[in-house]
C-alpha cells in the first residue's frame, strides 16, 4: 500500500519530465539554426584550408559574428574562391552582409539566397556566373545595395526586384540581360544609383522611371534602347547628378526641360540619332563638368552660352554636323592651346568632324571669301578686342616709365603683379619666366627627377614660385604630356588649404612647365632625412603634418564630386612650407572615380607606397590613398620608410615583441609631455587602422579626421610598454568621433 505523500512526489516527477523534455526540445529547436550555419559554412569549401571545427568559424578571415555567434557578415571579396554558390547559402539565415566580388564564382545564382531576409549588401560582381536573375531576390526587402556587375548573367531583368523597396544601388551592368526595363523598378523610390550599361536591353524607359525621385546617377549606355526626344521624363528627376545614355538608337532633339537638373555634373548623349541644335539652356547647367554630344546629327551653331560652364573640364561635339564659329570658351576649365598667332584651338579638338564648323575660336577669317557681310559677333567683338589691346600698351608704357623714374635698388614690376598670372598674356608671362631663371639656367634648379626639373624664381613683382619643367624629350611623351594636362585640370579645379596651389603654367613648344606657390622646406622626403630639420620637427609638428594630410584626402574623396583618388600619396610629393604646414602635390596620377565604371586602372604610384590590393586587382578606389596616406604618416613617426614595418603587417603576432618605442625616429627624444604621448599612440593606432591589409575595413579617410578631432582619454599603460600588436589590435583607447571634420 503506497502511502498518501507519496502521490505528491510522483507528480512532482512527472512534471519535472515533462518540463526537462520540454526544455531539451526548446535547446535543440535553439540550436538548430547553428548547426545548419555550420553544415553549410562547412559544405561551401570556402574555408577548406582551416580545421573541420566550425565552432571556430567567427574566428575564419571573411566572417564576422554577433555577440551570440551566428555569422552577420561575410566579406570574401577579392579572393580566387572558385566554384559554384553553394544552395546552402540559403542557411545563414542572420546574414546581414555578403561580399563575393571578384572571386572566380561561375554557376548560376541559387533561389535559395532568396531566403536571407536580413540582406542589407549582397555583391557578387566581377565573377564568371551565368544563368538568369532569380525571382527570389526579390524577398530580400531590406537590401540596399545590389551588385551583380561583370558577369554572364542573361535572361530579362525580373519584376520581382520592384519589391527592393530600401534598394539604394541597383548595379546589373556588364552582363547579357536582355528584353526591357520592368515598370516595376519604378517602384524603388529609395533607388539613387542605377547602373544597365554594356548589356543587351531594349525599347523605351518606361514612364515609371520618374518616379524615382532620389536618382543621382543614371547609366545605361551601350544598350539598344530607343526613344524620341530622349525621354522627357528624366526632365522630373531634378537630383540626376550623372546621365549616361550613350551608345543607344534615342532619336529627335535634346529636350530644353534638361535646364531643370540643376545639379548634374555629366551629360552623356554620345552615339544616338539626335538632331537639331544644341540648346541654348545648356548655360543654365551651372555644375556641368562633362558633356559628351558625339557623333550624332547635331546641326547648327555652338551656343555662346555653353562659355559660362565656367567648371566644364570635359567637352566632346566631335561628328555632327555643326556650323559656324566656336564661342570664347576661356571661361571655362578646359584647355586652351596657342597654336598659331591668331588661331587658338583646344586640345584634344572636340570639335573633329564637323566640316562646316570653324576650326579656331573667334577666327576673324570666314570661310566664305566671296561674303563681305561681317559676321554679328565681330561688331561686337572687335572694338572691345581693340580697346583691350590699347589699354595693355597704355599699361606697358606706363609701367616702363614709372619703372625708368624708380629709385636705383627698387624692383620694377613690368606686368603689375604677376603674381596672379592667369590674368596675363602668354607671351609676356614666359619673357618674365625666363628672365627670372636666366632660360632656366641650372644655377635656379632645386630639384631633378626622371620626367624634368624644379626651379626657383623669383618674378617681377617680388613673389618666389616653384617651376616645375619638362626635359625637352620628355616633353614629346605623350605620356608625361598628358599627366602635366592632368595636372592643370585638377589643380584648376579644386581648392584646399593644404593642396599646392598652381598660380600658373605655360604648355609651348619650346618647353612646358607648371608655376607653382613656392614651399621653403621642401619635400617631406628630404626633412625627415635631414639631421637639422628632422630634429626641428618634433613630435607636435609630426603630428600636425599627418593632420594636414588627412584633410586634404578627406576633402578629396569626400567633398568633391566625383570623388577624387590622388593615386601617388608619398613623401617625395608632401611640401613643407617654413612654418612646416603640409601641403599636397604632384597630381599628375589622380583620377576621378567614375560611377559609371569598374575603374580599372594601370598600376601607377610610387613603389613602396602602393596598396598591396593594387598588384592584383588593378581596380582604384579611394582605399588605395588611406593605404598610402597610412605608409606616409608611419614614415613621419619613424623618419624613415617603414619597409620593414610593413613585411610584418600580414603576420601581425611578428609585433607582440616591437614596441612603439622602438620604431619612433631617434632624432627626437621621446615625448615628456602626458598628452603628446597620448597624441602619439592615437595617431599610431590610426595610421595601422589604415595599413589593414583588407581595403574594407581600412577607415574612409572622413572617418581618420574625425578620430583627430575626438576626445581623448589618458593612456591606460606607460608609452614605453606599449607594442604595434597592441596598435593593430586596436587595443589602445581611440576617442568617440566628434560630427564634423574642420576641412
Amino acid at each position: 500500500m503506497v502511502s498518501s505523500f507519496t502521490h505528491p512526489i510522483i507528480l512532482g516527477l512527472l512534471w519535472a519530465t515533462i518540463l526537462i523534455s520540454i526544455a531539451t526540445s526548446m535547446s535543440t529547436a535553439e540550436q538548430s539554426p547553428l548547426e545548419s550555419e555550420a553544415k553549410a559554412v562547412l559544405e561551401s569549401g570556402w574555408w577548406n584550408g582551416y580545421s573541420n571545427d566550425t565552432s571556430q568559424r567567427c574566428k575564419w578571415p571573411g566572417i564576422s559574428c554577433n555577440f551570440a555567434g551566428i555569422i552577420t557578415e561575410i566579406d570574401l571579396s577579392d579572393r580566387g574562391l572558385g566554384g559554384n554558390i553553394p544552395p546552402g547559402i540559403g542557411d545563414l539565415s542572420a546574414l546581414e552582409y555578403l561580399d563575393l566580388s571578384n572571386c572566380d564564382l561561375s554557376g548560376e545564382l541559387p533561389t535559395s539566397l532568396g531566403n536571407l531576409s536580413l540582406l542589407h549588401f549582397l555583391g557578387l560582381s566581377r565573377n564568371y556566373i551565368h544563368g538568369p536573375i532569380p525571382s527570389a531576390l526579390g524577398q530580400l526587402t531590406n537590401l540596399r545595395t545590389l551588385s551583380l556587375a561583370g558577369n554572364q548573367i542573361n535572361g530579362s531583368i525580373p519584376s520581382a526586384l520592384g519589391q527592393l523597396t530600401n534598394l539604394q544601388i541597383l548595379n546589373l551592368a556588364y552582363n547579357q540581360l536582355e528584353g526591357s526595363i520592368p515598370s516595376a523598378l519604378g517602384q524603388l523610390t529609395n533607388l539613387q544609383y542605377l547602373y544597365l550599361y554594356d548589356n543587351q536591353l531594349e525599347g523605351s524607359i518606361p514612364q515609371e522611371i520618374e518616379k524615382l525621385k532620389n536618382l543621382r546617377v543614371l547609366a545605361i549606355t551601350n544598350n539598344s534602347f530607343i526613344g524620341h526626344d530622349i525621354p522627357l521624363l528624366l526632365c522630373h528627376l531634378t537630383k540626376l547628378e550623372h546621365i549616361n545614355l550613350g551608345l543607344n538608337q534615342f532619336t529627335g532633339s535634346i529636350p530644353s526641360c534638361l535646364c531643370n537638373l540643376e545639379a548634374l555634373f555629366s551629360l552623356y548623349l554620345s552615339q544616338n540619332r539626335l538632331i537639331g541644335s544644341i540648346p541654348s539652356y545648356i548655360g543654365n547647367l551651372e555644375a556641368l563638368i562633362s558633356l559628351d554630344l558625339s557623333q550624332n546629327r547635331l546641326n547648327g551653331s555652338i551656343p555662346s552660352q555653353i562659355a559660362m560652364l565656367h567648371r566644364l573640364s570635359e567637352l566632346n561635339l566631335t561628328f555632327n554636323q555643326l556650323s559656324g564659329y566656336v564661342p570664347n570658351l576661356y571661361a571655362t576649365k578646359l584647355l586652351i592651346v596657342d597654336n598659331s598667332n591668331d588661331c587658338y584651338k583646344i586640345y584634344p579638338d572636340p570639335f573633329e568632324g564637323n566640316k562646316a564648323l570653324s576650326p579656331c575660336m573667334n577666327s576673324l577669317v570666314t570661310n566664305n571669301a566671296t561674303n563681305n557681310k561681317s559676321p554679328p559677333y565681330i561688331k561686337i567683338c572687335l572694338p572691345i578686342a581693340i580697346f583691350y589691346t590699347f589699354s595693355i600698351l597704355g599699361c606697358l608704357f606706363f609701367s616702363r616709365v614709372k619703372a625708368n623714374n624708380k629709385p636705383a635698388g627698387g624692383r620694377p614690376t613690368k606686368n603689375g603683379d604677376i603674381c596672379s598670372i592667369w590674368n596675363y598674356d602668354g607671351k609676356i608671362a614666359y619673357e618674365d619666366i625666363i628672365a627670372a631663371t636666366e632660360d632656366f639656367d641650372f644655377r635656379y634648379c632645386i630639384g631633378v627627377g626622371g620626367y624634368g626639373s624644379v626651379y626657383r624664381a623669383q618674378l617681377p613683382c617680388g613673389k618666389v614660385v616653384a617651376l616645375k619643367k619638362l626635359h625637352r624629350l620628355e616633353a614629346e611623351n605623350p605620356a608625361f604630356d598628358k599627366s602635366f594636362r592632368n595636372e592643370i585640370k585638377f589643380l584648376t579645379e579644386i581648392r584646399h588649404r593644404n593642396i599646392v596651389k598652381l598660380h600658373g603654367f605655360c604648355l609651348h613648344r619650346r618647353s612646358m612647365f607648371l608655376i607653382y606657390e613656392y614651399m621653403e622646406k621642401g619635400s617631406l622626403f628630404y626633412n625627415l632625412r635631414d639631421e637639422v630639420e628632422a630634429v626641428e620637427m618634433d613630435w607636435t609638428k609630426r603630428i600636425e603634418i599627418i593632420k594636414g594630410m588627412a584633410h586634404v584626402l578627406s576633402y578629396l574623396h569626400h567633398d568633391c564630386t566625383p570623388p577624387i583618388v590622388h593615386r601617388d600619396i608619398s613623401s617625395n610629393n608632401v611640401l613643407l612650407n617654413s612654418s612646416f604646414q603640409a601641403f599636397v602635390a604632384d597630381f599628375g596620377t589622380a583620377r576621378m572615380l567614375d560611377l559609371d565604371s569598374s575603374n580599372h586602372t594601370i598600376l601607377v604610384g610610387t613603389r613602396g607606397y602602393i596598396a598591396p590590393e593594387l598588384a592584383y586587382t588593378m581596380v582604384v578606389t579611394e582605399k588605395c590613398d588611406v593605404y598610402s596616406f597610412g605608409v606616409v604618416a608611419l614614415e613621419t613617426l619613424m623618419g624613415k620608410h617603414p619597409e620593414e614595418v610593413l613585411s610584418w603587417l600580414p603576420s601581425p603576432s611578428s609585433l607582440v615583441n616591437t614596441k612603439l618605442i622602438d620604431v619612433l625616429d631617434n632624432c627626437l627624444p621621446l615625448p615628456t609631455s602626458q598628452l603628446v604621448a597620448q597624441n602619439l599612440v592615437h595617431v599610431a593606432t590610426l595610421i595601422f587602422a589604415c595599413l589593414n591589409q583588407r581595403p574594407k575595413l581600412r577607415p574612409t579617410m572622413k572617418e581618420v579626421c574625425k578620430e583627430f578631432l575626438s576626445r581623448q582619454t589618458s593612456l591606460n599603460v606607460p608609452l614605453r610598454m606599449i607594442s604595434l600588436f597592441q596598435l593593430v589590435k586596436h587595443e589602445m583607447h581611440i576617442g568617440e568621433s566628434s560630427d564634423t571634420c574642420n576641412v
